[in-house]
């Protein structure tokens, strides 16, 4: 059996795209049911209060619920740019509340708001001046498929918008320090907007083993083929 170089050197790059296909597909059935695993401890865990020792473990907090105390900080909101409800699109809003006691402070989504009829007239965002007690959820900024370069960076007046959320940079804007992560305000708490939080994740660890399975089963057919066609080249 003899292997000519152009059709040799073909398999083996597919081969080695189909194989890296599937072995991604399991690391990723694998973080998945990590996730769930995370969200499924967090719903039945006890609700937890801020401390400066959140700043160290924001990954380990996520999808817990928490209670926290303080004062909106009613004259710098943030509107998160880009975000489709119900194929409409609008803003989140981000409230930073300054915990009672604390020299920090979380930004509190508020939920979903539309664009008004021109993008240069913001929307009118309400809040709370007084002392508030919040019940909600831990959780991640909003991501983005595609960070485009300065997404980072909020517009200068008030309320800012801004289209990627970092913490560093807002908490330089504002002036204090800000956590890691957002509070996702219950659904039912006032002073709220649209919320929709969604706690389950787009497709199941199953789903993502049964990708693998399905490249890896490519990459064996591929390679039989390949066999075949070398030993039928020298009949």
């Amino acid at each position: 059996m003899t292997f000519k170089i152009i059709p040799t050197l073909a398999t083996l790059c597919l081969l080695t795209l189909l194989l890296a296909l599937s072995n991604w597909q399991w690391h990723r059935s694998e973080e998945k049911r990590a996730l769930l695993h995370q969200q499924e401890q967090a719903t039945g865990a006890a609700t937890i209060n801020l401390s400066n020792a959140a700043f160290e473990n924001a990954q380990d907090l996520r999808y817990r619920k928490v209670q926290v105390i303080g004062h909106y900080d009613t004259a710098h909101q943030f509107l998160i740019d880009n975000q489709i409800s119900s194929g409409k699109p609008g803003y989140f809003v981000l409230t930073p509340l300054l915990l009672q006691g604390e020299a920090n402070a979380v930004l509190v989504n508020r939920g979903w708001i539309p664009l008004t009829q021109s993008r240069s007239v913001l929307p009118e965002i309400p809040v709370d001046r007084g002392l508030v007690t919040i019940n909600g959820r831990i959780n991640k900024f909003p991501s983005v498929g595609v960070k485009l370069a300065g997404a980072e960076i909020p517009t200068a007046t008030w309320p800012s918008v801004v289209q990627v959320v970092d913490s560093g940079i807002l908490a330089k804007k504002l002036g204090y320090a800000l956590f890691q992560f957002q509070i996702e305000l219950d659904e039912n708490a006032p002073d709220g907007f649209k919320r929709e939080w969604q706690a389950t994740t787009v497709m199941s660890p199953e789903q993502h083993i049964a990708y693998a399975v399905q490249w890896l089963a490519l990459a064996l057919t591929l390679t039989a083929l390949f066999i075949w066609y070398s030993f039928k080249k020298n009949d």
